[in-house]
């Protein structure tokens, strides 16, 4: 008889980034939490909000952003087109990348998996290619999953969080 590991039988988790720098951006974070609820996605935990500056034109309005851990049945491109779908709900509109937006919603990590998938005219990526980078992501996935591995790369949490720059750290602030 083999001995299933502990950690084997474990569901891995699911992470989402939300962010908005249009309207009452408390509010549409809030509206997109409650609509993936209603769209059989459990969070888990969610974690404090984090203000940063919209990049890479600090001109448009500040962002607020948040991570969630989930569980849901939903595939990768149905939690993509249950994301998309929520995001025009709460009133995003088409406009140039990097534009200021009411709701954003990105798949940071789906269970572990490494894939990329093209739907429509759409490229989904897991783990999202430049989390690394983004003190928006790390700080928040931390404060969720202090053991977190980075499915691709094996690197952990913190020693991500150690390579982010200086900016990484004085650009970003719990409200």
């Amino acid at each position: 008889m083999i001995k299933q590991d502990i950690l084997e039988k474990q569901a891995k988790s699911t992470y989402l980034g939300i962010g908005s720098n249009l309207g009452n951006k408390l509010s549409n974070i809030e509206t997109a939490k409650n609509l993936l609820i209603k769209n059989n996605v459990h969070i888990e935990e969610s974690s404090s909000f984090y203000e940063t500056p919209s990049w890479p034109n600090k001109r448009f309005p500040k962002f607020l952003n948040i991570i969630i851990k989930i569980n849901t049945n939903l595939s990768l491109i149905d939690l993509f087109l249950t994301i998309k779908n929520i995001e025009k709900k709460i009133g995003r509109k088409k406009a140039l990348r990097n534009y200021p937006r009411v709701c954003d919603i990105d798949i940071i990590d789906f269970k572990g998996l490494i894939a990329k998938k093209r739907i429509n005219n759409n490229l989904i990526e897991v783990p999202h290619p430049r989390m690394n980078n983004r003190n928006f992501v790390i700080f928040p996935l931390f404060e969720v999953n202090k053991t977190w591995i980075h499915p691709k790369t094996k690197a952990n949490i913190s020693s991500i969080i150690n390579q982010l720059s200086n900016r990484g750290f004085s650009d970003i602030r719990i409200v």
